[in-house]
Formats: C-alpha cells, structure tokens, sequence
C-alpha cells in the first residue's frame, strides 16, 4: 500500500438537485476525514460524470488519499434498482434507466456504489446520528430541492420510498413543503410549520412511526419551525446535517 494513502478511506459523494457534495470518509469512525465540499450539480449525466472525474483525481492527489482503486459511495436522486435510475424528478431525464454504478464507475475507472439519497442520509443517521439505538420504526425526510424519505424498521432499510410525491391538497407534498417550495413561494416560517404539520401528520398516520429524522439544508434552522409541529412522534432533526449523504453513501458502498 502507497503510504500516501489509507486503507480505511472511501470518497463519497452525495449528488444533488442543486449541487453535489463530496467528501473523503474514515470507515473507521464513519466520520469525515476531512472537509466537505460541493459544487453545483451540472445538467447531463456526461457532464456529472466528468465533474466526478474531476472531483475524484482532486481528491486522489491529496494526502492521505483513498486506496486508488477503493470503491466510491454515491448518493443519487432517484429510484435506484440494482444500480439502475429508475426516476428523475429533480435531475436530467436522460438519467431514466441508465446503469448509473457501471456509467459513472467507467468515468471513475473505480468501482462506483450507487444509492437513493435520502436512503443513504437515512443509513447514517441510524447507525451514527438521530436514529441511533432507536428501536422500531423511523423515518427520515430530507427538505431540499425536494423531499426525499428513508424508512427504516428493526433496523432494517426499506429503499426507494418516495414520500415526496404524497399528495395533498391537490398537488404533491414537495411541490409545497420541500425547502425550495418554501424559498420560492416566500414563506415565512409559522406559514411553513403549517404546511409541514399537515404534511408529517399525514405520515404519521399512514407510518405510525417511532421517530422522525428531518433532514436536508434546512434542517440547520430547525429552531424555526420544530417548536411550532404538534404532533404525537417525536420530531428531531438530523445530526449529521449536509454530512448524511456523503456518509450513508460510503456505508453503502462498503
């Protein structure tokens, strides 16, 4: 082994609708080896696959780096299928049913481990964040450009839930709660709490969950809308933050 590498080192990376962030993980710990990073998400799969070759050859250079040939864990927007995109409702549609771990492990030229977002935020906050040592059932939402949601039960993940596209009052959820929804229609927070009350009573019904894990961006202004959601599950927010993704997706991968 290169001393200028680390056997328990794995880049992960989280792409997003907005932007994607990346970030070199100790296994070890599950922590971050270093700083998290983002740039913004480009339109094509071409063009992801060659801002991940970029990020990937920065990330190599440094020291200590990732064994060169190590896995890499990627947390995808979308239905993820024995590595297949099955959706693309805040990506390109050009992603639809492409094998997204053999495309971008051939731009890599390293094995690539692709897993839905919200499933791999979800893998992290159980095992090391919100969710540890949380008996039953949790679900995890992530609030961003849209809504993504992971749930796990007994300590096992259920992937590819798409709660986002619940639908209430006539249109889907994130389409009204996500975090953009709220920036985009000018929400203040108390008109924001109501419209996030409905939407996790909704879930709370329909789930009967043990806890819930809010997620994303916005969840590092919880103080802003948490205090004001009644309702009978605990609502926390995430602990890992932006960190969850980039997280999960190497748990993944490894």
């Amino acid at each position: 082994m290169d001393a200028s590498t680390r056997p328990g080192l794995r880049l992960g990376i989280d792409i997003g609708g907005t932007a994607i962030k990346y970030g070199v993980v100790d296994t070890a710990t599950g922590s971050l080896a270093g700083p998290l990073e983002q740039l913004p998400t480009p339109g094509t799969p071409a063009a992801v696959a060659r801002a991940l070759r970029e990020i990937a050859d920065g990330i190599q250079s440094r020291k200590p780096a990732p064994p060169p040939q190590s896995p890499v864990g990627v947390a995808f927007p979308a239905i993820i299928c024995r590595g297949t995109a099955r959706s693309a409702a805040n990506i390109s549609t050009l992603w639809l049913g492409l094998d997204v771990n053999a495309f971008l492990g051939a731009a890599l030229e390293r094995p690539v481990q692709a897993v839905n977002d919200a499933d791999a935020a979800a893998l992290a906050e159980a095992s090391l964040g919100a969710g540890r040592g949380r008996e039953g059932t949790v679900l995890l939402l992530t609030l961003g450009t849209g809504i993504g949601s992971a749930l796990v039960a007994g300590g096992k993940l259920v992937p590819n839930l798409e709660l986002g596209h619940v639908e209430l009052g006539g249109r889907k959820a994130e389409a009204a709660t996500s975090a953009v929804a709220r920036e985009r229609e000018g929400l203040d927070w108390p008109a924001y709490a109501a419209r996030l009350q409905d939407y996790l009573a909704h879930l709370e019904f329909l789930f009967s969950p043990e806890l819930i894990i809010l997620g994303g961006g916005i969840s590092v202004r919880h103080q802003e809308f948490l205090p004001r959601l009644r309702l009978d599950t605990p609502v926390v927010p995430a602990r890992l933050h932006n960190t969850a993704g980039v997280v999960g997706a190497v748990l993944a991968a490894a």
